[in-house]
């Protein structure tokens, strides 16, 4: 078994569309017919996330059971530098922290309300 892909539900949809592929090199790519907004975005071939436009402005609570942020992991030096030249340049917000133990790096992004993006590497 493995993960398939990540559904994001959101106001933003082009603001969300628009960090996926210019920010983490995602590239909107074929959906079927759904009677609802949204985008699918590939990686490699393969639809890793779904996105879906609502039309709520209503803030997302925390419930007990949710899924807090989606991770992706970069392999080299080169792309996590990269990673963060794309942030600045589109003036995105981040935090950034060490994994204890491990020494791995993590950026924290907020590219919309809602929605948190991690972005992890063992690259030093």
């Amino acid at each position: 078994m493995k993960i398939d892909h990540a559904t994001i539900v959101t106001p933003q949809l082009e603001a969300v569309r628009q960090f996926f592929c210019d920010i983490v090199g995602l590239t909107a790519g074929e959906r079927p017919p759904f009677g609802f907004e949204g985008y699918w975005l590939y990686h490699d071939g393969k639809a890793v996330i779904h996105l879906i436009k609502t039309h709520s402005e209503r803030p997302i609570t925390k419930s007990p059971a949710r899924i807090d942020h989606i991770a992706f992991r970069v392999d080299s030096a080169d792309e996590w530098n990269k990673l963060i030249t794309k942030l600045q340049a589109a003036t995105y917000e981040y935090e950034s922290s060490q994994v204890p133990a491990t020494g791995e790096r993590q950026l924290f992004v907020v590219p919309t309300p809602g929605v948190m993006i991690e972005f992890v590497t063992a690259a030093a």
